[in-house]
């Protein structure tokens, strides 16, 4: 019982360390809802993409993004779409081709990484650039990662831990959902 109170405790301050919103990462949220407003008022749309628990992040965000955000938001997470563009192009490019099939002008690619390092998630990474979209990235590893260097807008987690990494961006990124909900 004492180690588990142990742990528990540890593994809270850790969380609450790495997620807190610093005065830097404010600012960096602050920047990407103001692209957000943008994006809502020109009617275009906000695209994001993960691996793993990563993709289950940005389904969340996705939906409440659209539905309580009211903001056009979609994601890869459809196993038809993952397989059959894995298939045709390669796994290190589906993300990349889906990008390029369902991107306008003028939208907002998110993605995520924890690592930084996901070889698809870096080539999407490189191929919205080259389309100039406004592009935002999530990682971490303490920025020590090729996707930290990518993005307009970089969101990096200071922490080796996969799911406090992951946990810090979903806390992040539903925090601009909510943002749009209290109508700032």
């Amino acid at each position: 019982m004492k180690k588990t109170k142990s742990f528990l405790k540890n593994y809270n301050n850790e969380f609450l360390n790495v997620a807190t919103i610093s005065l830097d990462i404010q600012k960096k949220i602050e920047k990407i809802f103001q692209l957000i407003l943008k994006i809502k008022k020109d009617k275009k749309k906000i695209i994001i993409s993960g691996n793993g628990g990563s993709a289950a992040i940005a389904s969340h965000f996705s939906v409440d993004m659209t539905k309580n955000g009211k903001v056009r938001c979609i994601n890869f997470n459809e196993s038809d779409l993952i397989t059959c563009f894995s298939n045709d192009y390669g796994y290190e490019n589906w993300i990349k081709k889906a990008i390029n099939f369902f991107s306008d002008s003028g939208d907002l690619i998110i993605l995520i990484s924890s690592s930084g390092n996901s070889k698809n998630i870096i080539n999407a990474a490189k191929f919205a650039k080259s389309k100039k979209h406004k592009l935002i990235t999530l990682s971490g590893f303490k920025g020590k990662n090729k996707l930290s260097k990518l993005g307009d807008i970089n969101l990096i987690v200071n922490s080796n831990n996969y799911n406090l990494i992951e946990n810090s961006h979903q806390y992040w990124l539903l925090s601009l959902v909510d943002m749009l909900n209290a109508n700032i």
